[in-house]
């Protein structure tokens, strides 16, 4: 891992865009969902343009299934619905060079990509990111 930087996936919580932070079994609520954090000044990374793609077909070619962008928490409002992440090997692209750019800063990373698999079908996945000009770091959240 990269230190200096981390963009955290996470559920939906009181951003106005999703569920609330405390769903019920039968609420709606993301089965992938992403918190990117600004480590330079420790807030949300607000305005980050993400792709998500799987990998699929016979050719195995990379098929993009939404593109978003984070809100004022960082995070990404209903990456995917419930039961929409199934096994198979996925990409989540950030657009972190033009993030940077807006803010003023040049950064050494244009973008990150995520690549992860996943074996089985799953209720719910969360991938956390921190990012800085100079680095990045993810890994699977709870």
């Amino acid at each position: 891992q990269v230190l200096g930087a981390a963009v955290m996936l996470c559920g939906l919580q009181k951003s106005g865009l999703g569920p609330s932070s405390h769903p019920t079994p039968s609420a709606p609520s993301s089965s992938l969902t992403i918190h990117v954090l600004n480590t330079l000044t420790g807030q949300p990374a607000t305005g980050l343009a993400t792709h998500l793609s799987q990998l699929q077909g016979p050719g195995l070619q990379w098929m993009e299934l939404m593109k978003s962008s984070t809100n004022v928490d960082g995070h990404c409002p209903l990456f995917l619905a419930p039961g929409q992440v199934k096994a198979g090997t996925y990409k989540l692209h950030v657009d972190t060079g033009a993030y940077w750019q807006q803010l003023g800063y040049t950064s050494f990373y244009p973008y990150v990509e995520v690549v992860f698999t996943v074996t089985e079908q799953t209720r719910k996945l969360h991938i956390p990111l921190l990012i800085s000009p100079f680095s990045y770091t993810t890994y699977k959240g709870s």
